[in-house]
């Protein structure tokens, strides 16, 4: 594990608190604002939004910050670093799509990438999921 924390931090049970106010909830918090200095990602499906910071910041600090805050509180949401992870899954791929591709595509540096150590590609979902060597290069 690195000794560098995440920089995205996982909010989890987000029903009782809308996307917008989420989203003014963490500006107020951290002191940065959304868009310039971080994002914020919903998963409706499990309940679950993902802040990630642009801006470095000391995100165990965050959240901290957050777990202690009165309105985090009254929401009852839980906060925590998101872990590393050597597998992601990518969504919304078109029909023609390769392993070799995703492969290539998800090793490139620019990319943000890393070594790739397997590709499983599901067709019928246009999806796939890569793993990569470690967790670096998983952004």
């Amino acid at each position: 594990d690195s000794p560098e924390a995440s920089p995205s931090v996982v909010f989890e049970n987000i029903e009782r608190c809308g996307p917008k106010l989420l989203q003014m909830l963490l500006e107020s918090i951290s002191g940065l604002l959304v868009d310039a200095d971080f994002t914020v990602e919903l998963i409706p499906e499990i309940n679950v939004a993902v802040a990630t910071f642009i801006k470095r910041i000391d995100t165990k600090g965050f959240v901290k910050k957050c777990s202690e805050h009165k309105r985090v509180r009254e929401f009852k949401m839980t906060v925590r670093l998101l872990e590393s992870t050597q597998t992601i899954k990518a969504e919304n791929l078109p029909d023609s799509i390769s392993t070799d591709y995703l492969a290539v595509y998800f090793e490139n540096a620019r990319n943000g990438g890393g070594p790739v150590a397997d590709v499983q590609l599901f067709p019928e979902e246009n999806s796939a999921i890569i793993t990569f060597c470690d967790h670096k290069g998983n952004t």
